[in-house]
């Protein structure tokens, strides 16, 4: 069995200390992250907190030796319970990963290995460290998979990644980080793409977790609620340097640089501003009683037919957005795959601007392209990476017999009205940055002047600066264009403000639905009222509600 260092009294597990990582020559700026400095106590949780490329990650790949080839520290040093990390052989660093420090993957799906079942995924780790029989680490691993709350152990462990859900998903990878009891445990954006309940639920077992085994926790994220819920200390970074730290309280209640305190302004706050009525809109959108079955099983097998969408009815009036809430397998993304004729649904009626779409034809159904389009979640897997920024937005407007010059000319305006230089069209999609992809993924959804928009999570993996910028350009396209916007989302506090109706949906089904004011004011069902107390930050002040006065910046 590997053996873990002896920690001297009074030693921090993590201690950084000013670590530099340089960058290539071409690089915009010459240090990915330059003097950073902090610890982390045993049985603590530091969150660094941080945009996109504020260098959050690099360190967390520094500390773990995974980073990428070309880059590494140049000066400063790492030290895991006393031993410098700085400079350790590739194999040494091998066997501290597992028993002495391991991480947590925001993407799962990404995390894990296809084709391995995930029981299998756990025992490698198993395996690769400690001596122990084939019936003790399975024993092991079931009281594990019991210990991160995945229910009836034994399926799971038999089960690939593809057959868990999200949720089950992130706590596998975590039943793999934590089933050595390492004492220290980095955690990177782990529950970006959850919905708020299994966010909570993550965040607890983290907590327990941490409590049983006294780990020492750095939790890397740049969602404020979360640090809210459960860091101890913080440090906020900006552009590879540490802007800001201290206590969780001192940070958010009194933040201290001119950063920290933009960040938290553009946290959406998650009481909903009133909007006015558009009853008297015209409907581009009429779904009644859509629902939607798949058959499970293969023959020789017995099927059995899962309803995924039950009688959802719903509308979305020109210049509207209406917001449909809920938990990962709720049915939104199901729900809006039928009504954009991505799937047939198995019953109802979809009418979209006054012509029933239900069931039309393949070729039947391009006219109806027209007039629908969607924004995914990730805009890197949604445009070609092989295509010019200019030929995916044009793509569109050329099959609806545009002419090339007049589909460029738009898509240069289209360039323009989501605030980015035409001269970006001649450019490919790795050369953006998250939001800069997303403002294109939009201008293509508006290339072929639709009259309804459906946004399937269209800023949960954002920063919350260019959530913010997001969001305010879809309300300014919806004012200039009118165009009516089905908005999926498991951020409430988005859904908050971009929302004029909100729908709830659980198990396949519509639990509530109303003016947003009206559900999240005073929510009818206890389902929704569990929704809103789930979401993280509770008691903290976002979104512009922040002490107004000028404290002289300290970095």
């Amino acid at each position: 069995m590997t053996t873990t260092p002896i920690m001297p009294l009074n030693e921090p597990v993590l201690a950084v200390n000013a670590l530099a990582i340089p960058l290539p020559p071409r690089a915009d700026r010459p240090y990915a992250v330059e003097n950073i400095s902090f610890q982390v106590e045993r049985g603590e949780t530091v969150c660094l907190l941080g945009e996109s490329g504020s260098g959050k990650s690099m360190i967390a790949s520094a500390i773990m030796g995974l980073l990428p080839s070309g880059l590494r520290p140049s000066h400063g040093s790492i030290k895991l319970e006393g031993c410098e990390l700085v400079g350790l052989s590739e194999n040494a660093l091998r066997r501290l990963r597992g028993p002495s420090m391991a991480m947590v993957f925001q993407e799962p799906m990404t995390a894990l290995n296809p084709v391995v079942t995930c029981g299998e995924q756990i025992d490698e780790m198993l395996r690769q460290h400690v001596r122990m029989s084939a019936a003790a680490r399975y024993k092991t691993i079931l009281q594990m998979m019991a210990r991160v709350n995945l229910p009836d152990p034994e399926r799971p462990y038999r089960s690939y990644p593809h057959q868990l859900s999200g949720g089950q998903r992130q706590r596998i990878v975590i039943a793999i980080a934590l089933v050595l009891k390492p004492a220290l445990l980095i955690c990177d954006e782990p529950t970006t793409a959850l919905d708020v309940t299994t966010q909570a639920e993550v965040l607890k077992l983290i907590r327990e977790l941490q409590a049983e085994n006294g780990t020492a926790v750095l939790f890397i994220t740049h969602d404020f609620g979360v640090v809210a819920d459960i860091a101890d200390r913080v440090a906020v970074l900006r552009l590879g340097q540490m802007v800001e730290a201290g206590r969780k309280d001192n940070v958010l209640k009194r933040p201290q640089h001119a950063y920290t305190r933009s960040l938290m302004a553009a946290v959406p706050p998650l009481n909903p501003k009133s909007r006015p009525a558009r009853a008297d809109m015209a409907a581009l959108l009429s779904a009644t009683d859509v629902s939607k079955s798949f058959v499970r099983g293969h023959w020789p097998a017995r099927k059995t037919t899962v309803g995924a969408v039950k009688q959802v009815s719903l509308s979305v009036a020109a210049g509207e957005t209406v917001g449909i809430v809920g938990e990962s397998g709720s049915g939104k993304s199901t729900f809006a795959r039928c009504v954009a004729r991505l799937a047939e649904p198995s019953g109802g009626t979809i009418v979209i601007n006054s012509r029933n779409v239900t069931h039309l034809k393949t070729r039947q159904l391009v006219p109806v392209r027209h007039d629908v389009q969607v924004i995914f979640q990730d805009p890197y897997r949604s445009l070609n990476p092989r295509q010019t920024v200019g030929a995916s937005i044009v793509e569109g407007p050329l099959n609806f017999g545009v002419s090339a010059g007049v589909a460029w000319q738009r898509a240069e305006e289209l360039m323009k009205l989501v605030r980015l230089q035409p001269d970006a069209l001649r450019r490919y999609p790795n050369e953006f940055s998250g939001g800069q992809r997303q403002r294109i993924a939009i201008a293509r959804a508006l290339a072929c002047q639709p009259r309804l928009i459906i946004a399937d999570e269209p800023v949960s993996a954002l920063d919350v600066s260019v959530q913010a910028q997001i969001l305010q350009l879809l309300e300014d396209i919806q004012s200039q264009t009118g165009v009516g916007i089905l908005f999926i989302t498991h951020d409430l506090r988005v859904a908050s403000q971009l929302c004029d109706r909100i729908v709830v949906m659980r198990n396949g089904q519509v639990v509530e639905q109303g003016t947003t004011v009206e559900v999240f004011g005073s929510p009818k069902e206890d389902y929704t009222r569990r929704l809103l107390a789930a979401a993280p930050g509770q008691g903290f002040a976002f979104g512009g509600d922040l002490p107004s006065e000028n404290v002289e910046v300290v970095a």
